[in-house]
């Protein structure tokens, strides 16, 4: 038997926050990437830090994020796409009233 391609789905539906929480799962983790889904209830956050010495792209698939890049602040609809450059600080609020979804990839993994 062989297994599905998207395991999205199987991941995603199991992410359910609470308003102020944050839920991750890994959809894809390899010896040179990983790649994360991040569920924020409303008026949850994820800290700003930083990847010396990987990249990390969001992809916001569901609802609005605000996006902390650096000094900037700014939302991001559904179907979204954010690049944040080696050892710039990043992190998501989500300022709406729904759960906003997106994934996070990060290339290559930390050392």
């Amino acid at each position: 038997m062989s297994t599905p391609l998207d395991s999205y789905d199987d991941v995603v539906t199991d992410l359910d926050p609470e308003p102020g929480d944050l839920e991750t799962a890994e959809l894809v983790v390899s010896d040179d990437a990983l790649v994360k889904a991040f569920a924020l209830g409303p008026g949850a956050e994820l800290d700003a830090h930083e990847h010396g010495t990987s990249t990390n792209v969001f992809h916001v698939l569901e609802g609005t994020v605000t996006v902390v890049q650096g000094n900037e602040q700014e939302p991001v609809e559904a179907p979204g796409v954010v690049h944040h450059e080696r050892g710039v600080a990043h992190g998501a609020k989500n300022e709406t009233d729904e759960t906003v979804i997106f994934t996070a990839s990060l290339c290559p993994m930390p050392s």
